[in-house]
């Protein structure tokens, strides 16, 4: 396994694709072993061989329908509304627009894009700092993985024999958490921001209530998703599906933005975005099956074992391991790789498996705003045309206060698991 590793890290560090850095360095353990070599392919095809992965290329294709559909657009008109009377609006907006659009398209990346594009050119029209503008919209497009539904709890559940269902509730409050938090960010720093984020509209109920009734198709989406998981109406596999059909008939009929003609090229944009993530799962199912196979948890275990019998000291050192890793690998990767590892040692430190996934969902969202890989920064700063390094100098506020939610969740595990338990009390795993 030394060898895998070396690979593996090596790969990273000269810029090699984690595609690569997976399916290499498991192949060269296994060329230079008495592994069959056959075994690569059979574990690549076990790895994608799960009825509820198929609800990945769903929700991908149902976030960008979401993007181009027009539904964006109406949250963004509903948070305005709401919340555009208050200091440092915009700031707010955007935040309470990610909420929106975490609920709908499960991607930080894809919420970040579609938010960045509309709200910047008004913030930067506004005088508001356009780097922590940037940084604030990448702050709330780590609210994607961790509010349902969410590509990463997909992964995740499928990765540790959790509920989906489950799991995708246990990311609702520590998820809101995290988006106050991120609004308190925008408060404090509009406060002693100068006139330029006091330049506030006045509430209007009226605007509130036709901006909402705008919005309400919007927010239909993840109530059909959510609902129908928990009500065991369907699987997450059929509410992705039906999250697409939903998702066309409110951008075609209702909102009128897109055509009959702009499926093909939407449903070629989420092929070639769900074939990126079945890549990575394929070749990290290889991977993983060589750390289990050479029986690294457990040796990983007993050294944790040695040093610690405390739960809450394991959680701390999990913490401090999966925001050092997220800052190099994106989540999906981690998840992968690192859940095989770390769950059953979990486990045996008596955590309960759906708190312990949820931190780690928070975790690896809190490496989606962290240099060097930090994608839903690289969005904002793409969009906003500033520098990474401008707008990461503007992250410190936001991410302090989001840290400070995962810190509260990791030592109050009923925050993730008390509306799973109180809902779905007995759903078995799967």
């Amino acid at each position: 396994m030394t060898i895998t590793f070396v690979a593996f890290l090596l790969l990273i560090f000269i810029g090699a694709p984690i595609v690569f850095a997976l399916g290499v360095s498991a192949a060269l353990t296994i060329y230079i072993t008495d592994i069959p070599i056959s075994i690569i392919s059979q574990r690549m095809y076990a790895g994608l061989d799960s009825f509820t992965i198929m609800a990945i290329p769903f929700f991908v294709f149902a976030g960008i329908i979401m993007e181009r559909g027009g539904i964006a657009k109406r949250i963004i008109d509903f948070s305005v509304a709401l919340v555009g009377w208050i200091t440092g609006s915009l700031l707010l907006v955007a935040t309470v627009a990610g909420i929106g659009m975490a609920a709908i398209s499960g991607s930080g990346a894809a919420s970040t894009a579609a938010i960045s594009s509309i709200m910047l050119g008004e913030m930067r029209t506004r005088g508001y700092d356009i780097d922590f503008s940037a940084a604030l919209l990448a702050s709330a497009g780590t609210l994607g993985p961790v509010i349902p539904p969410s590509i990463m709890m997909v992964v995740l559940a499928t990765t540790s024999n959790l509920s989906i269902g489950r799991a995708f509730l246990g990311g609702i409050i520590p998820g809101l958490l995290m988006a106050i938090a991120i609004m308190v960010a925008c408060y404090l720093y509009a406060k002693r921001g100068g006139a330029a984020y006091r330049d506030t509209e006045s509430f209007s109920l009226r605007r509130l209530g036709r901006t909402f009734v705008a919005a309400v198709p919007a927010f239909i989406m993840p109530v059909i998703i959510v609902g129908g998981i928990i009500g065991g109406i369907f699987t997450p596999t059929e509410a992705a599906a039906i999250a697409v059909l939903c998702g066309l008939i409110i951008a075609i009929f209702v909102y009128k933005e897109i055509g009959f003609g702009a499926i093909p090229s939407m449903m070629l944009r989420a092929a070639s975005i769900s074939a990126a993530v079945m890549m990575i799962i394929a070749t990290a199912s290889v991977f993983s099956w060589l750390i289990a196979s050479q029986n690294v948890p457990a040796i990983i275990g007993d050294l944790l074992h040695e040093a610690t019998d405390n739960p809450i000291v394991f959680l701390l050192l999990m913490n401090l391991l999966l925001i050092f890793i997220g800052m190099f690998m994106e989540g999906i990767s981690a998840i992968l790789i690192m859940i095989p590892v770390l769950l059953p040692i979990a486990v045996s430190f008596g955590i309960d498996p759906l708190h312990f996934g949820v931190v780690v969902i928070m975790n690896l969202s809190i490496g989606m705003i962290t240099p060097p890989y930090g994608i839903t920064l690289y969005v904002a700063s793409s969009v906003a045309n500033r520098s990474v390094l401008q707008v990461s100098r503007k992250i410190v506020l936001p991410l302090a206060l989001i840290f400070a939610i995962l810190m509260l969740t990791t030592f109050f595990p009923g925050l993730a698991t008390f509306l799973p338990d109180l809902f779905m009390p007995n759903v078995i795993p799967g």
